[in-house]
């Protein structure tokens, strides 16, 4: 990589065993990895499943965007930038509606203000890769 480019990740088991970093810096811009409710090792607020790996209860959708977008300030604290430098996020959920019904409030949280500037999607999928995991955000920053 150019004496511009640079990478940063948090650390955890599954960063080695899938092979990726968690944010890249090329030029003036930062592409961050999806985010997932992690603290170390450990998932927050883990979604209860069933034997078969089923989410039985959406409610704590919140508390894990809220800890995505923690995750993704950390990193790009790194690069000297916040959350105020993102441009664009993609919101994976494994519930829509109860995405949609959380994701306002919790953005506005995240980014400090009532219209984030961000563009922004949010997407339904029917899981993620662990089976507790409800939310998944992806981040680009320009600096």
């Amino acid at each position: 990589m150019s004496g511009k480019n640079k990478t940063e990740s948090h650390g955890v088991p599954w960063e080695e065993g899938y092979g990726y970093v968690q944010a890249l810096r090329h030029g003036d811009t930062v592409y961050i990895s999806g985010q997932v409710a992690h603290e170390g090792a450990d998932l927050v607020a883990p979604a209860p499943v069933d034997a078969d790996g089923r989410v039985t209860d959406f409610r704590n959708t919140a508390a894990q965007m809220r800890r995505c977008y923690v995750n993704a300030a950390l990193l790009l604290e790194r690069f000297g930038a916040s959350l105020d430098d993102v441009v664009d996020e993609v919101i994976y959920v494994v519930d829509a509606a109860e995405g949609n019904a959380v994701a306002g409030t919790v953005r506005k949280e995240a980014y400090g203000r009532p219209d984030p500037q961000v563009a922004s999607t949010l997407v339904g999928t029917p899981r993620l890769a662990f089976p507790e995991l409800l939310v998944e955000i992806k981040l680009v920053a320009r600096l």
